[in-house]
């Protein structure tokens, strides 16, 4: 397991990724609309990790509820494995709460969150690599 990416909620992908361009080096960048995710993202590869942006797609989202509540910040830290359906399985079995279930997620690749209050205060996302580029 690996940190694939950290989310930050903003109010407008375009806008926040200029400003992150001003201070990162993006060596590249694709942006995405995940529709069942109800989200605009914006996927900022910096050198050898990413950081992702998201913006609500309609005010049902959990991203606008997420910035009603707390406002531009970090989301979620996503976490890469290569076995997915297993690591649920047993976080499943230790108590853990997941959120959702396995779903689809950027790239295509399958996703699922981890309940804050399982986390010490934390959204995790669990997802598979992501796709070599």
């Amino acid at each position: 397991m690996r940190i694939d990416h950290v989310a930050i909620a903003v109010n407008n992908v375009e806008e926040a990724l200029k400003t992150f361009e001003k201070v990162l080096k993006v060596d590249r960048k694709q942006i995405m609309v995940v529709e069942h995710e109800k989200v605009k993202l914006a996927m900022l590869q910096l050198e050898d990790t990413r950081i992702e942006l998201l913006e609500p797609l309609t005010d049902d989202s959990p991203i606008k509820k997420f910035l009603q509540e707390r406002g531009e910040g970090i989301h979620h830290i996503s976490i890469c494995t290569d076995t997915l359906e297993q690591d649920v399985e047993n976080a499943s079995r230790n108590g853990v709460r997941i959120i959702g279930g396995i779903r689809p997620g950027s790239y295509g690749r399958k996703i699922t969150f981890i309940h804050p209050k399982s986390m010490h205060g934390v959204l995790m996302e669990l997802c598979e690599p992501h796709p070599v580029a």
